[in-house]
Parts: structure tokens; sequence; C-alpha cells
């Protein structure tokens, strides 16, 4: 398969913008991840700017305000919440006994992974395919995601400010236990369905649906994370088991209530 000039752009960009993961190990999937969906956003507007459409204009400034809010998201928790930090302390490893090998490799597949993510949009522009219906229907899903997983950590914040040592069980957290990230599941299933009618041949949708899979795993990885770590700390509280008996942990409407036995999630 000979690769477009400009998916290697992505690429490259994607390794620019992640390699902050080597000054703070979580950053290649935290900041890393954020910034990078941003840049490549920002670098398809510019690359394509002649052939550009409404539709594709749409879904590419999406990867930029999706981006950008999760990655200033992260940057805030980060330097100014010092009740996430002490949560999380022994939590998150540093990473400083880590391999540079190990860590290159790390980089290498997280920027890969985050070009797979944006290729049904990229393809489309690639392929001069320019808007149809599925390309407002998979930006309306996009934009539907990103809405509930930015209220969904606007409520967590609010909450915990309230109550700092007590589980989240208001607002979109009584729907499923992870809203943010279903949220972020929602906002990828939307890119996969404005790249069709804009993707050509078997090859483009395998690397479209290789970057699909790769983010839901990382979702259902990021909530059995969460469900240990809450277990640990909420597992005695009686009204957390109640919680966690009648809230499924990240599908609303489907009986999923754990996936802490999966250890095949281990990410």
């Amino acid at each position: 398969m000979v690769f477009p000039v400009f998916l290697w752009a992505l690429l490259g960009i994607a390794l620019a913008v992640s390699a902050i993961g080597f000054r703070n190990y979580v950053w290649f999937i935290s900041l890393g991840y954020g910034f990078s969906i941003a840049a490549e956003g920002a670098l398809m507007l510019i690359l394509y700017g002649k052939t550009l459409t409404p539709g594709t204009v749409i879904c590419a400034a999406l990867f930029i305000v999706y981006g950008c809010r999760l990655g200033f998201y992260l940057l805030s928790r980060e330097i100014g919440e010092n009740s996430y930090k002490k949560n999380m302390k022994g939590e998150i490893k540093d990473g400083s006994a880590v391999p540079f090998g190990v860590k290159v490799a790390i980089w290498v597949t997280c920027a890969i992974l985050y070009v797979l993510q944006v290729v049904p949009v990229f393809y489309r522009l690639s392929n001069g395919a320019g808007t149809n219906l599925w390309t407002y229907i998979g930006a309306a899903v996009m934009v539907l995601g990103l809405a509930l997983e930015s209220v969904a950590d606007v409520q967590k914040n609010r909450a915990k400010k309230q109550n700092p040592r007590r589980f989240v069980d208001t607002g979109l957290y009584k729907l499923v236990r992870c809203p943010n990230y279903l949220g972020e599941m929602i906002f990828w299933t939307g890119v996969v369905l404005s790249g069709i009618g804009g993707m050509q041949g078997v090859g483009q949708w395998i690397m479209a649906l290789v970057g699909y899979a790769g983010i839901i795993f990382v979702m259902f990885s990021g909530a059995r994370r969460l469900e240990v770590r809450q277990n640990k700390n909420y597992g005695a509280d009686p009204e957390y088991q109640k919680y966690v008996k009648s809230v499924p942990i990240l599908l609303p409407f489907i009986p999923l209530y754990s996936v802490e036995k999966y250890k095949w999630l281990i990410a």
C-alpha cells in the first residue's frame, strides 16, 4: 500500500507533539493525545485549504476543538488540582524506571494510533470526495460525543468540589459510570461515519477500523483502571456498592456493570 505524502506529514506532527511524553511518561497518552489530534486537524485544514468543502471543514475543525478541550483540561488538572494529584499519587507511574527504548516504542505506537483515528476525514480529503450526507451525520455524532464528554467532566469537577471524598453518581453519572469515556467513543464513532463514501478500497477502511478499535480498547481499558481504583477507594461504602450494581460502567442500557475481571484490558 502506498501512503499519501500528506499522511506521513500527519504522522510527523503527531510524533512531534506527542514527544512531550519524554518529559512525563503519562503525557504520551494524555496531553500528547489531545494536542496531537488538534494539530492533525489544523494540518489538514492547511494542507487541503484549496479543496476543502463545508463538511470537511467542520470535521477537521472538530478535531481541533476536541483536542484543545481535552489537552487544556488535562493540563489544568496536571498543574492546578491538588486533590487530583493526591488521589492519583501511586496510581500513575512516572516512567523513570521504563527503558528509553520502550518509551520510544510507546511514543511511535501512540502517534500511529492518533493518525489512524483521523484517517476517515483525511482520506475524504485526499480522495477529493468532498462532502456527502454521511459527512454531516458523522459531524453531528462527533458534536454529540464532544458535548457529552465535556458536560461529564464539568459535572465531575463540580461534584468533587462539593464532596472530594465521595464517588460521583449525579448528572450523566446516573446513566453510566464513565460518561466521559462514552463521549469519547461516540465522538470517534462519528469520525468513522463521516468517512462513509469518502474512503476508497479495503486498505483505507482497514486503517480506519484499526484506529477505531484501538481507541475503543483504550476507553474500556481506562474504564477498568477507574473501576479498580474506585473499588479500592469506595468498596466498603454500601451506597457505592448499590451504585455499581445498578448503573452500567460504560454503555448505557447494556447490563455490563464490571470489567475488572478482564485483565486483557490492561494497557
